[in-house]
């Protein structure tokens, strides 16, 4: 019989939980008054714990922030795996993931404005580091399905296009309004890959027309 003195919670979920609660309150600092004026009274307070926590956890605030910026990445990693099927084209995928981050960016404003403004004002070799993730990301989409790929423009300056575009919507404070970039990011992402007429087509599903431009409502 187990007793009453027995932990029924493993005792590292705890210290878990207080991580997490740290992470998140970097980035809502970060997007209301930003990694600079951010303070570790600031992070103490919003998690509701101690400084002598936050010196369990983390050995500052830089460290704080990296942790913060490395779980905001993983959550649109992981948000854009979990959109599309093994059984969708390249195209389809690209469409699909492009459709999830946007959206998850527009209902987590706080996590879009660390990833795509303060983590590039405190450290801007940050996007040399995304374009390594996402571009060998969408090049294995095309190599896993054994479709060619076509090399209409660089890839590069594909994602630099709709780093500025979703930017300075953030910027211009309408991270809400994010899912209306959906056709033009989906049209930048994919010209690289597989040209401009099936990028078009996607753009097109994307902002709920048929694929010949006539009304229709995306996938039906």
């Amino acid at each position: 019989m187990r007793s009453v003195l027995d932990p029924t919670i493993p005792l590292d979920v705890g210290a878990i939980s207080q991580r997490q609660r740290i992470v998140d309150a970097m980035i809502e600092s970060c997007a209301e008054k930003t990694y600079s004026g951010t303070t570790i009274s600031d992070i103490v307070s919003r998690a509701s714990i101690s400084r002598t926590t936050f010196y369990k956890r983390f050995a500052d605030k830089r460290e704080c922030f990296d942790a913060a910026l490395e779980y905001s990445i993983e959550a649109l990693r992981a948000t854009a795996a979990a959109s599309h099927l093994p059984s969708d084209s390249p195209p389809e995928a690209v469409r699909k993931a492009a459709t999830a981050i946007l959206g998850l960016m527009a209902e987590r404003p706080a996590l879009a404005h660390l990833v795509m403004g303060e983590a590039v004002s405190v450290e801007p070799s940050v996007t040399g580091r995304y374009r390594r993730i996402l571009i060998p990301a969408l090049e294995h989409l095309w190599d896993s399905a054994e479709e060619p790929r076509h090399s209409h423009s660089d890839p590069r300056l594909a994602f630099g296009r709709a780093q500025v575009l979703i930017f300075d919507q953030i910027a211009a404070g309408r991270t809400g309004d994010l899912p209306s970039l959906l056709p033009e990011i989906v049209y930048i992402a994919l010209l690289p890959f597989a040209g401009h007429d099936e990028a078009v087509r996607q753009a097109r599903l994307a902002s709920g027309e048929a694929a010949d431009g006539s009304p229709g409502s995306g996938d039906r």
